[in-house]
Order: structure tokens, then C-alpha cells, then sequence
């Protein structure tokens, strides 16, 4: 099977206004570049940055200091980007308009919340479930997410907890004294929304449990299980994730593998998802393809933006969906946009794309030092694939284009390599 379609393409920051971020990160006094605004006359760029923000930009709270060197090449004498940059994250705990902020003080230049792309942003595809009553996971301001993304009708596992407290039986600390009177007044949940880790895991997985084996109704349950179950929207498949700590922290892929696991377990069937997204999902990238496109044209860069340089620091995530979009991109480049498996929304303009190159650097998840740490300690065999069960092994997809320091050495590679000055 071709690589493309082995993705089921069906498939936390502070908040703080920007004056305010700019000074609990240390910057305040310091000017802040514009970097999205129309400059002077130059030639038009035909390439793009995708950056990745954990482990590429950020450690935690904390800015990479290679960062605020790429950001100084990257931006003219006047503050103005030279070439249309992306954030693509896998980050969905946040405000996309906080997560610019958050951008904008960490690296001391204005960042537009159209320029950022969270997990779950490609949600605003699937329209055809906008309308219905789903029930979001996950931990923030999960119910203006959802909103945001189009989701008018929306259930939080807080609200579905307190209109059935039997459900959830965990803590000990938590549980009912007495047994509350019956509900028959809470209207049926019609899908499920994974927009990030949640706090409280074990909840989470026990009543969206309840919701996908009861038919969205907790409060009744079902003698059987339907199959077909629920409608499952989720994003954000990494296991791992890099942050202060000397070691990865568990990511959202760690709770899906958990609730997938659980679902097989209990019922004997397969957990399906009807979108999955967030990198590497092809999806994922197709909407950061776009969203370049779309800057160019409003920066009057009129040349097609033609190759895309996707920067990020976690070989199965980061390299591996660049890959993906770029052997895609070849393949719709010379047969037509192939199909995505089992299906999932379309870019609806098609690309001017021709490439998109992998570039990992050292400062996340990638340790130089011993890259083929994720082989087994003893014995031989395959090294544990940490992608998510829908995604198709292809070692070679993991394998980057270019491999360098940090994200300021990735920048110049890239100016290097299209003739550009290194301002």
C-alpha cells in the first residue's frame, strides 16, 4: 500500500495578553517585530517554513535561544517576514489566539493567530458534525475550542459527570454517599471530541466509554454494544512530547492507546475513527499547505509557493508526516491528488506545492547522541514503532532530509539552499 494512504486521514500555554506574556517571558522594554505585515520591495519567496513549536522553539515556558537567532534572519530590517512561516503544532490545550501571544512574547515578534495551526484545527473541515451533540475531552478551554472549530452543541466530561455521578467511580473520595434519583432529561450525545490529553485520565476513560457503549445515552446502557460505534473526532497522536523534563512526557497519543486498547479489550472490535488529525496526518499538513498559500497572496507575494520546509524535533511525528506530504505531493504532482484511504475532507484548492522537506533538529525529542535509542535493549527485531496504530511502519519515513543543531541552523540551510541572503 502506498504510504499516503496508510494514514487514517479520517481521520498549554498561560493565556496572557500579549503586553503581559511579553513580560512574564523577560522581554518587556524590548521592541517587538512585526513579522506579518507587507514590506518593502523584494523578491518574492517560492518556499515556506512549517515550525514545529515544542522542542523546536520552546522547552516548556522557556525560549530556545537558537529561536530568537532564526527569528532575526528570518525577518527583515523592518520587522517583516521575508517567506511565509506556519506554526504546526500538536499543542491543542490552548486559544489559538493564545498561542500567538504566547509566540509573539517568547519571540519578541508579533504572530498572527492565523498563522498558527493547533491539532485540532483541521476540525473546522468536518462540518457535516457541527451540528450534532458531542461530548470534548480534554483540558483548557476545551468548550471555546470546540466553538471555535465550528462545534455548536458541545458536552463536557465535567458536565456529563455531575448529571450521572454513578458513573464515575475511581476516587474513592469522589464517590456518592447515596444513590441520586434517575435522569431522563439529558439529551443524547451523538459523537465524541478529542481535542488533547485531560487531566483526570481514568475519568475521561471510563465515560467516554460509557458514551460509545450506550449509544450516547450513559444513563440507560445497552444490553449490546452498537457497532458502528459513535462518530470519534480526535487530534494530536504523539506519544511523546518534550517539555523542561530530562525525559519525554506522555502526549495524547498515550491516552488514545489507552482508550483503543480498552475499547478492544471490552468489546473485541476496533475503535474507528471518523477523523483523526494533527501531524502526521496528511489532513494536518494540507491545511498548513493552504494556510501558507493564503499568506503569500496577502503579502502580494505573487510566485507559487513551490517547496515547503517543515522544521520539528520528533522523528515520527514531525519527519515522518513531512515525508508523507511530500511523497503525496509527488504523487498528485505527477498522477493527480491520490485518495487518503478512508476518506476524511478535501483540500479544497489544489496545491502549488511541489516538495515538502523534512528537517529535525537536536533540542526536543531527537537525541543525537544515541539516535537509534528506541531500538529493544536486547536482542534484534523491528525498534518499537511509537505512532499511532492507523499509520502504516515505514522506517525510511522517519529517516529526515537534513539533520542539524537547532532550528537557527535549519533556517540558514534552508536561505542557503534558494540563494537567500542570511540577514
Amino acid at each position: 500500500m502506498a504510504a499516503w494512504g496508510c494514514v487514517a486521514a479520517l481521520g498549554a500555554a498561560r493565556g496572557l495578553c500579549w503586553r503581559a506574556a511579553r513580560a512574564a517571558a523577560g522581554l518587556q522594554g524590548r521592541p517587538a517585530r512585526r513579522c506579518y505585515a507587507v514590506g518593502p520591495a523584494q523578491s518574492p519567496p517560492t518556499f515556506g517554513f512549517l515550525l514545529d513549536i515544542d522542542g523546536v522553539l520552546v522547552r516548556g515556558h522557556r525560549v530556545i535561544p537558537a529561536a530568537l537567532k532564526a527569528f532575526r534572519r528570518l525577518v527583515n530590517s523592518q520587522g517583516q517576514l521575508r517567506v511565509p512561516v506556519v506554526f504546526v503544532t500538536n499543542a491543542g490545550n490552548i486559544l489559538q489566539h493564545s498561542k500567538a501571544q504566547e509566540l509573539s512574547a517568547l519571540l519578541g515578534c508579533e504572530v498572527d493567530a492565523d498563522q498558527v495551526i493547533l491539532s485540532h484545527s483541521p476540525m473546522k473541515l468536518f462540518s457535516e458534525y457541527h451540528e450534532k451533540r458531542m461530548l470534548v475531552s480534554g483540558q483548557g478551554p476545551v468548550v471555546e475550542n470546540a466553538q471555535g472549530l465550528g462545534f455548536r452543541n458541545v458536552v463536557t466530561v465535567d458536565e456529563l459527570r455531575m448529571a450521572f455521578p454513578l458513573l464515575d467511580m475511581v476516587d474513592l473520595e469522589r464517590r456518592l454517599k447515596t444513590t441520586p434519583l434517575p435522569r431522563n432529561d439529558f439529551p443524547r450525545i451523538e459523537g465524541v471530541l478529542l481535542l488533547g490529553e485531560p487531566v483526570r485520565w481514568e475519568t475521561s476513560l471510563q465515560l467516554i466509554m460509557d458514551v460509545l457503549l450506550s449509544n450516547g445515552s450513559p444513563g440507560a446502557g445497552l444490553a449490546t454494544p452498537p457497532y458502528p460505534h459513535l462518530p470519534v473526532l480526535a487530534s494530536n497522536m504523539d506519544l511523546l512530547w518534550m517539555a523542561e523534563a530530562k525525559m519525554p512526557r506522555f502526549g495524547h497519543g498515550t491516552f488514545l492507546l489507552c482508550l483503543e486498547t480498552i475499547y478492544q479489550k471490552v468489546t473485541g472490535k476496533k475503535l474507528r475513527y471518523e477523523g483523526l488529525m494533527g501531524k502526521p496526518s496528511i489532513l494536518t499538513y494540507q491545511y498548513a499547505d493552504d494556510l501558507i498559500r493564503r499568506q503569500a497572496e496577502r503579502r502580494g507575494w505573487a510566485a507559487p509557493i513551490r517547496k515547503l520546509y517543515a522544521v520539528g524535533d520528533n522523528p515520527m511525528s514531525d519527519v515522518y508526516g513531512a515525508n508523507l506530504f511530500h511523497q503525496y505531493l509527488q504523487k498528485a504532482t505527477h498522477d493527480g491528488a491520490p485518495e487518503l484511504g478512508a476518506g476524511g475532507p478535501r483540500q479544497q484548492q489544489p496545491s502549488a506545492s511541489q516538495s515538502c522537506i523534512s528537517i529535525l533538529v537536536c533540542t526536543g525529542i531527537y537525541n543525537p547522541r544515541n539516535p537509534r535509542s528506541t531500538e529493544p535493549v536486547l536482542g534484534g527485531g523491528e525498534p518499537p514503532f511509537h505512532g499511532h496504530r492507523d499509520l502504516c511502519f515505514s522506517p525510511g519515513l522517519m529517516e529526515a532530509s537534513h539533520v542539524v543543531n537547532d532550528v537557527n541552523e535549519a533556517v540558514q540551510l534552508v536561505f542557503r539552499k534558494e540563494g537567500w541572503a542570511l540577514e
